[in-house]
């Protein structure tokens, strides 16, 4: 069986390809134009980077829009693969905990009150 084409002639898996190098061509030229513009260094844990250790260092877009890439790199930084992979792993987990939970945390977590008698065990004692 032949794989489906769609009206542009092409099958989904050379549509995917095509979409693949299309953001590899975006990135490597806004990649190269970050590490032109600013020092080879992490912008989180500091730590330099040279030769093929280069290859470790990514560009973070601060807004996490990928299509926005100003000439003058404004929206970007370089991180390390772990800063980076640490960065957007903070963004997830901020997602998932829901504003909801703010009235949880309002509430106390505990309704025993240990002390509750103490000061009128204390005044009859005087």
């Amino acid at each position: 069986m032949a794989p489906k084409k769609s009206s542009s002639g092409s099958t989904p898996g050379q549509y995917a390809t095509g979409a693949r190098r299309n953001q590899y061509e975006r990135e490597k030229s806004y990649r190269e134009e970050a590490l032109k513009l600013f020092p080879w260094v992490c912008a989180s844990c500091g730590r330099e980077f040279d030769g093929k250790r280069l290859r470790e260092l990514t560009v973070h877009h601060k807004d996490h829009d990928h299509n926005h890439n100003p000439p003058d790199g404004s929206n970007w930084e370089l991180l390390c693969l772990y800063c980076h992979d640490n960065e957007h792993s903070r963004l997830l987990d901020s997602e998932w905990t829901s504003e909801s939970t703010t009235e949880i945390d309002k509430k106390p977590t505990t309704t025993h009150q240990p002390f509750a008698g103490l000061e009128a065990l204390l005044k009859d004692k005087k």
